[in-house]
């Protein structure tokens, strides 16, 4: 560990969608903080550099998965990964943001100390050293699941003796030309490798477990494409973002509050590209619509991949993996040389940084959420954990606007520290909400290592970006429960000594 200290007004963790949102946030509205972006990996953008698996894209489109400050320029409103890039190598390098980022430097822990109001942030690189690092805010944008390992769901591959793949982990060089290729899973992931394989392959099974509702919309989304034609870029994105927010605002509500009359219109449009003799049980889940996510199929390349014959979805479950293929519990045998575990990630809360508070270890299963983006008594740091029904980037968007708020609050009245005091009392009076109300795996699973969320705002992760977008946006940054104090003191900007928050 070196001793000297390099000193940032914040230190943002990861360089993909978040961090870099944050940066961009910060250059427009808190000029006047030093910044600096720490990315484990060596290159930027996440999760859309990581994973390498065929056909990878975004299942949102990307008026809501771009940021707010820049139109998304793309014939394509469903975008693949290398465009998604381009979108933000693009920002960071128009708005000069690539020298703020630190490469290979991945964050072990991260202490905050009152009495200088810093935040002591140990790095280590990729050879092992190690460095002290200290900033007066810490905005982790390092994403919501584990980068290091996924979600093993205990398989004993016995004497399978061919490829067995995650998509978390694809290899570079990997040639399936005439394979026959076995897809376990039916989320996201599944629904974008089957198609995309099918191309090559001799044949892609889908080997689904549980159903999941899908739907097919085109990746194109023609009314933007006729508005960038006719108006300013700007004008255009701000129309066609509007239009796409209020549509998946709309169709999440009319699931929940009707989830039959949506099964009814999800049936009739999987028939229209399937025919009338489809598989009904295949693509009926046990659940309601938005229980869980609802899988894209962009240009219903999924269901012209079975059409054609080069992919097929079976219902089931694993018996074992033997010599040649997967043997399912009704007998049935899938014939396979490649086996993709698209079984899901495994989520991770604040990028496993150890977190200490004047050395005491930080459990935030004990802390609530605050508006979604800080949580209760801990000073001067901030999350982005995106929608699960939504685009991640929405929320992105208004915690960093939210954040830069603050930091010029503290600023302007001089003060060091911002914490949201959530007082023993106040807590016990507190009802608490099951912060996921998503059926999805991953979700249960993760439920453990969440921090707390309550049903009242602001003591929550809510899950309504219109709603969100106004309180983060109008309400006052000092709201009674956000307390501005000074370093070392207890002092506001008034001279006016509080009570010191536990």
């Amino acid at each position: 560990m070196t001793n000297a200290a390099t000193d940032f007004d914040v230190l943002i963790v990861g360089a993909g969608i978040s961090g870099i949102g944050m940066a961009a946030h910060m250059q427009e509205k808190a000029p006047h903080h030093s910044f600096a972006i720490l990315e484990r990996r060596e290159n930027l953008g996440g999760t859309w550099d990581l994973f390498k698996y065929p056909g990878i894209r975004s299942d949102s489109d990307m008026h809501t998965l771009g940021f707010d400050f820049e139109p998304w320029k793309h014939e394509k409103s469903i975008a693949d990964a290398p465009a998604i890039l381009e979108y933000l190598h693009t920002i960071v390098d128009e708005r000069d943001i690539r020298k703020h980022i630190r490469f290979g430097q991945k964050v072990i822990s991260a202490d905050w100390r009152g009495g200088d109001a810093r935040w002591h942030v140990t790095i280590e690189n990729d050879e092992g050293e190690r460095k002290l690092l200290t900033a007066n805010w810490l905005y982790l944008g390092s994403g919501y699941y584990d980068y290091d390992e996924p979600y093993d769901p205990g398989f004993d591959f016995g004497e399978f003796e061919g490829q067995v793949l995650h998509p978390q982990f694809w290899p570079d060089d990997l040639d399936y030309t005439g394979k026959k290729i076995v897809v376990v899973g039916s989320g996201a992931t599944a629904v974008t490798i089957v198609p995309s394989m099918a191309d090559k392959a001799a044949h892609v099974t889908m080997l689904q477990r549980t159903p999941t509702w899908m739907f097919s919309r085109p990746a194109k989304d023609g009314l933007a494409n006729f508005l960038r034609k006719v108006l300013p870029e700007k004008l255009a994105y701000r129309i066609t973002r509007f239009k796409n927010i209020r549509m998946q605002d709309f169709a999440f509500k009319m699931a929940r509050n009707n989830p039959e009359r949506v099964k009814k219109s999800l049936k009739k449009a999987i028939v229209k590209s399937l025919g009338q003799d489809y598989d009904e049980a295949a693509f009926t889940p046990p659940y309601d619509p938005w229980d869980q996510r609802l899988c894209l199929v962009p240009d219903a390349d999924l269901f012209e991949a079975m059409n054609a014959g080069k992919a097929s979805v079976v219902t089931g479950h694993i018996a074992a993996f033997e010599k040649g293929g997967v043997r399912l519990k009704s007998g049935e045998f899938l014939e396979a040389d490649i086996v993709v575990t698209a079984t899901g990630l495994k989520l991770a809360v604040a990028g496993k940084i150890a977190l200490s508070k004047e050395g005491q270890a930080v459990d935030l299963t004990q802390h609530y959420y605050y508006k979604g983006c800080m949580f209760s008594n801990l000073p001067n740091l901030s999350v982005v954990f995106g929608y699960l029904n939504a685009s991640w980037t929405l929320r992105a968007d208004v915690n960093s606007d939210y954040i830069c708020r603050v930091l010029e609050h503290k600023r302007k009245t001089e003060t060091d520290v911002a914490e949201p005091v959530l007082s023993p009392e106040a807590q016990a009076a507190l009802q608490e909400d099951d912060i996921f109300d998503f059926s999805s795996g991953y979700i249960q699973r993760s439920k453990a290592i969440m921090p707390k969320s309550a049903v009242s705002y602001p003591w929550r992760l809510n899950q309504e970006y219109v709603t969100d977008r106004k309180i983060m946006k109008e309400s006052p940054v000092e709201d009674g429960l956000m307390t501005f104090t000074r370093m070392g003191a207890n002092a506001t900007q008034s001279g006016e000594q509080l009570q010191a928050a536990e």
